[in-house]
């Protein structure tokens, strides 16, 4: 999908009025977006059972996001410390071919993902909520955090969402990266994502 040359639509001018310039230019540059899963995509919480590790809730506002970032043309990708079926599930329905689990190194990951699809780091964006995720942070050209992360993660983030981790945190990401490279007025004609996309 071609990028707008014309003026803002009005929705990307409502989010764009709160955010800096200089911001405005680190989200216009960006190819990549990763994003973290527990905490991020999800509340935090961890279910078990005598199985193990049985449920995550994810919300659809967040997995809409994702795909209108995929449809734009900005690549998605998932790097997680932990390892779930059901993470690689979700990944599979929301069209997401880059899913990294049981990922101790954040950075050293997301550098070699960068690599991979031949880009620079001020083209690579990250969004996480624990010390983990700050390594990956601290390299890219854009980091987003929650606002219930610690305060030394939200300190080290260009941008902090309003909503939780897994309350449509990582929607609010997306809607801002569309805006800034005017490509979320596009979303607003019907039947960009086709009626059964998933969500």
């Amino acid at each position: 999908m071609k990028r707008s040359q014309t003026l803002p639509h009005p929705a990307e001018a409502l989010i764009l009025a709160r955010i800096e310039p200089a911001l405005r230019e680190r989200l216009a540059r960006l190819k990549l977006m990763v994003f973290d899963v527990d905490g991020v995509l999800t509340d935090g919480a961890l279910w078990f059972t005598e199985q193990g590790e049985t449920i995550k809730r994810f919300h659809a506002l967040d997995g809409h996001g994702l795909k209108m970032l995929t449809v734009s043309g900005i690549k998605v990708a998932l790097v997680t410390g932990r390892e779930s079926p059901i993470v690689a599930r979700r990944a599979a329905e929301l069209g997401i071919g880059a899913v990294m689990q049981n990922v101790r190194d954040k950075g050293a990951a997301l550098k070699a993902l960068i690599a991979r699809e031949g880009l620079k780091l001020e083209q690579a964006g990250f969004m996480g909520d624990d010390l983990i995720d700050l390594p990956a942070m601290q390299l890219v050209g854009f980091a987003a955090s929650v606002p219930d992360a610690p305060a030394y993660l939200t300190q080290a983030a260009h941008w902090v969402s309003e909503r939780r981790g897994g309350h449509g945190a990582a929607r609010e990401c997306c809607d801002l990266i569309l805006a800034a490279q005017q490509r979320l007025g596009a979303f607003f004609q019907p039947g960009l994502l086709g009626s059964g996309a998933v969500q």
